[in-house]
């Protein structure tokens, strides 16, 4: 167990998979208590069982963010509740990927993914930030992604979400970073747990082909991110949106 969270602690929404899941063990191997956030009970029981387990400190928190005002201050209140009572750090991380084009994108699918990906993390924020101030401080991290930096033909309005996200997070490190409350983004590049003895290549490689890493990135990749942005390391680190995308957008590999 590490201690660069120690007495802190974090809510993490999508926490029940994936990157969330990711950053909820990290957060919680660093010495936070962790809210793990998500849909699922099942699967929520499962992370925190495997944080208790290590010897962390976490708690499953049920929610469906819907983009209902409503819903995101209730999460607040019962993560802050299974807290001890504040939240220190929040990670803005659930988020859904229908409408692969514009034309494909009926107006209910644009409503369910702007609520979900936008407006839900919207009004959580604004929930948990004036208690993080009157706590004297704290950390918000949303998730952008590097299809909001390079264009593709497809997850069009996914990608506008995760821009929407990206300038938030510095519109919100100006609003909140005077009052002791740090905002940054991670962008990652094309992420996925590795499925034990698949011997095919994910369909979502040929996305990384042509990258300095050439590979699909881990989870866990994008949670050193988070723990770093998390601590005080990055004390002086404001309104960023750090790339962790296998140099996606950075750099292109020009093969011979």
């Amino acid at each position: 167990m590490g201690t660069r969270l120690a007495n802190k602690t974090a809510l993490v929404t999508g926490a029940t998979s994936n990157i969330g899941r990711a950053i909820a063990v990290a957060f919680a191997a660093e010495g936070a208590h962790v809210a793990v956030s998500g849909r699922s009970l099942e699967r929520g029981a499962a992370v925190v069982e495997e944080i208790r387990s290590a010897g962390g400190r976490a708690d499953f928190v049920a929610t469906d963010l819907d983009g209902r005002a409503a819903t995101s201050g209730a999460l607040a209140e019962q993560a802050t509740r299974a807290l001890g009572g504040r939240v220190d750090i929040l990670v803005n991380n659930a988020g859904i990927f229908p409408g692969p084009t514009t034309t494909g994108t009926d107006e209910a699918t644009f409503d369910q993914v702007y609520a979900v990906n936008v407006k839900a993390p919207f009004f959580l924020t604004a929930s948990l930030a004036p208690a993080m101030i009157e706590n004297g401080g704290g950390a918000i991290i949303n998730l952008g992604s590097w299809v909001a930096r390079l264009g593709i033909p497809v997850g069009t309005l996914y990608a506008s979400t995760k821009g929407a996200m990206e300038t938030l997070t510095r519109s919100w490190a100006a609003e909140f970073g005077p009052s002791g409350v740090r905002v940054n983004a991670i962008a990652p590049g094309v992420v996925q747990a590795r499925i034990p003895g698949a011997t095919e290549p994910h369909p979502a490689q040929a996305m990384m082909n042509g990258t300095p890493a050439g590979r699909i990135g881990d989870p866990e990749a994008i949670a050193h991110a988070a723990v770093y942005l998390a601590s005080d390391e990055a004390a002086f680190v404001h309104g960023s949106v750090i790339d962790v995308d296998g140099g996606r957008v950075g750099a292109a590999v020009i093969a011979a």
